[in-house]
């Protein structure tokens, strides 16, 4: 076992220049949703560079396979290609210049991913069982893993286990430090709604002519949030923010319509149904009293994040192997860390709950760099950077989970 765990570090760590270069070409590179034609065309050329052949999956995304169909199930792993629509001002070499920008370190798993397709196929004979490799699109829709799960990806052997890492920024832990999620929730679910307000267009000078939807919008902005703030108890942890209000083009003339755009995350299905309910019956009366109209939909989402306990027990035994007591927490040993200077947690949600519905699974975070190290944009700010000594240590343990979890 110390030979295997040692092989899976120094491969890792004598492979980190070709890793760094797969990182910045894909974060040069960037490109969102499932427009992601230059990134599948590259992630799949590599993967064949590897001798790994690899087949479309869905709408955009890929898969590959290696060991061997023995009956033993498939541990499948896990990385999101997409970036988002953000003008990147992060001032690295290798900046994206097209507009669009890798802020929440996809191209960061990507990488880790193909390293660990690298680390596998180098012990391929060794492998107990089958390792299934999913690069999914859309992740920031969260999209991208219901349609690879619908287009097949769980399919054919069954699938005994998932995982994924995600990066993290602002940690006070050095980079390529592992904290594995506890058993249960670790990612709210998430909804994106559009609220349309419809009016009635008129002159700046006669409002009594019209009907005002920016004057209705403005109302239902403000009662929506007493949904979160007057309706939940403490208990029920809820978010609910609107990011976009779109209305009108002149300053002296009252528009027909405004549209408002929002996320909401929610850490029950009862609690996400409810305030589902409230949000069409708000907004529709909200408006109705300004006369106007209101439609509300739901354009995607997905639901909370479940991790299983004994995977999540086992790869926290397997992250400890490769980095020791140090360099591996529980996310209750981190919360508590953490607590000793900021406690607040995050509520980003993230589409692989769609996998965690379907077999056991488990998020890892990864630390990829401190604050004190420069480090301190969060993540999808346009100035975020990440720290590049945690590939190996990403590399590493996505292939030797794998391997592992198979012995």
């Amino acid at each position: 076992m110390t030979i295997e765990k040692q092989h899976f570090l120094l491969a890792a760590e004598r492979d980190k220049e070709q890793v760094i270069a797969w990182r910045r070409h894909l974060h040069s590179h960037a490109e969102t949703g499932f427009d992601l034609a230059g990134t599948v065309s590259y992630v799949k050329a590599e993967l064949e560079t590897l001798g790994i052949s690899a087949r479309p999956c869905g709408k955009a995304g890929l898969v590959a396979e290696l060991g061997t169909s023995n009956g033993r199930g498939v541990f499948l792993l896990r990385a999101d290609m997409d970036g988002l629509p953000i003008k990147e001002e992060s001032k690295e070499t290798f900046a994206a210049e097209n507009g669009k920008m890798h802020a929440c370190g996809h191209d960061m798993h990507t990488a880790m991913l193909l390293e660990a397709a690298k680390l596998l196929k180098e012990r391929e004979d060794a492998l107990g069982g089958t390792v299934r490799l999913m690069f999914q699109p859309a992740e920031e829709l969260l999209s991208g893993a219901k349609d690879m799960i619908e287009a097949g990806v769980l399919g054919g052997e069954p699938v005994s286990a998932a995982m994924m890492l995600h990066v993290m920024t602002g940690t006070a832990f050095p980079a390529g430090t592992a904290i594995v999620a506890a058993p249960g929730v670790s990612a709210p679910a998430a909804d994106y709604f559009t609220i349309r307000i419809k009016g009635k267009g008129c002159h700046g000078s006669s409002p009594n002519l019209g009907v005002d939807p920016v004057n209705a919008a403005a109302h239902v902005i403000l009662a929506i949030q007493g949904v979160q703030t007057r309706e939940l108890s403490m208990g029920e942890r809820a978010v609910l923010s609107i990011g976009s209000i779109n209305g009108g083009e002149a300053a002296n003339a009252i528009p027909d319509s405004v549209v408002l755009k929002g996320t909401m995350r929610t850490y029950s299905e009862e609690t996400r149904e409810y305030i589902k309910k409230r949000l069409q019956a708000v907004a529709e009366q909200t408006a109705s009293t300004f006369l106007a109209e209101a439609e509300i939909e739901y354009p995607s989402g997905c639901p909370a994040l479940q991790n299983d306990a004994d995977l999540a027990a086992k790869v926290l035994g397997y992250a400890r192997e490769l980095f020791g007591e140090s360099g591996a927490f529980s996310a209750a040993e981190f919360e508590g860390k953490r607590a000793q200077g900021r406690s607040e947690k995050t509520a980003g949600s993230e589409d692989f709950a769609y996998v965690s519905e379907k077999v056991p699974s488990v998020m890892v975070a990864l630390a990829a760099g401190s604050a004190e190290e420069g480090y301190c944009y969060p993540l999808h700010h346009p100035s975020v950077r990440f720290d590049e000594n945690a590939l190996p240590a990403g590399s590493a343990l996505l292939a030797y989970s794998a391997y592992r979890f198979f012995l």
